[in-house]
């Protein structure tokens, strides 16, 4: 039985066609130091035409002599909120942790979230991200700018991990239908809510400028939802503006990368025609 101070994680993976990057981040998942945590992982196959729950289930055995407690959710029906709402109803953890599927953790993360969160008051967190190298000299160039960007540099920012307990996920019920659902659980707490531990991840960026402007417009689109779902939330925003200055000293720092990640705004702000969101890379 565990006690009621031992820290307890459950760790919720939505995943909707992520055969090609599933196995590596739970892979990553599952070597996690989780000495001293009660760990749980719940992965939400949703949507899928390929073979990601599947791999989910090849994982089991692993997960089970690692310690983990492991389930495996096959889901008909797609959809990111959905996901996070059936990975939630088999949640045991006082701390929830949402992890992307493409995501690859270091081994500390876990644990020091769990920790971190482990409390009454409501906690939002996250880990250090690191951005992946990515093949593409296009989207290293559009890297090296948006990693200078405030919003980048604010407190947990959450993309591809965040992290909240109990007391902070009661402020809402089921998920909202957004795109933005990380934009819409930061935002729900105040920066003086969140913590941010020094352990790292990997997220990468798509790779290539098409895929690129796609992923940056569904993002503008997110926020742009959230907004209007919620547009109290705005109060809890706390990235710092560029300003013209700060513009200018990113131009002058890397002329190539602030063009590329200009040329990306830009393009993304184009009515697209019909598209739909699909994995970049």
């Amino acid at each position: 039985m565990t006690s009621h101070n031992t820290p307890t994680v459950s760790v919720i993976v939505p995943a909707h066609n992520e055969a090609g990057y599933l196995g590596a981040t739970l892979q990553a998942l599952l070597a996690s130091d989780i000495d001293g945590v009660e760990a749980q992982a719940v992965v939400v196959a949703n949507g899928c035409t390929d073979t990601t729950a599947g791999i989910a289930q090849g994982f089991e055995a692993q997960a089970r002599a690692a310690g983990w407690a492991f389930t495996v959710i096959d889901s008909a029906e797609g959809g990111k909120p959905l996901a996070l709402d059936l990975g939630e109803a088999e949640a045991t953890g006082r701390v929830l942790v949402y992890l992307d599927a493409d995501v690859t953790l270091s081994p500390g993360v876990i644990g020091a979230l769990a920790r971190a969160l482990d409390s009454a008051a409501p906690l939002y967190g996250g880990g250090t991200p690191i951005i992946s190298r990515s093949p593409s000299a296009i989207t290293r160039a559009y890297a090296r700018i948006w990693t200078r960007l405030p919003f980048f540099e604010t407190r947990a920012p959450g993309f591809g991990l965040f992290a909240m307990n109990r007391a902070g996920r009661a402020r809402w019920e089921t998920w909202p239908r957004v795109r933005g659902d990380d934009a819409f659980a930061r935002l729900v707490f105040a920066p003086e809510e969140r913590v941010q531990v020094p352990q790292t991840y990997e997220w990468p960026l798509s790779d290539g400028f098409v895929p690129l402007v796609r992923v940056r417009r569904r993002q503008d689109q997110g926020v742009r939802e959230v907004m209007a779902f919620r547009p109290d939330l705005e109060a809890n925003e706390d990235k710092a503006p560029l300003g013209a200055g700060g513009t200018l000293k990113l131009f002058l720092s890397d002329p190539v990368g602030w063009l590329v990640y200009a040329a990306v705004k830009l393009a993304s702000k184009l009515p697209a025609r019909g598209e739909r969101w699909a994995r970049g890379r």
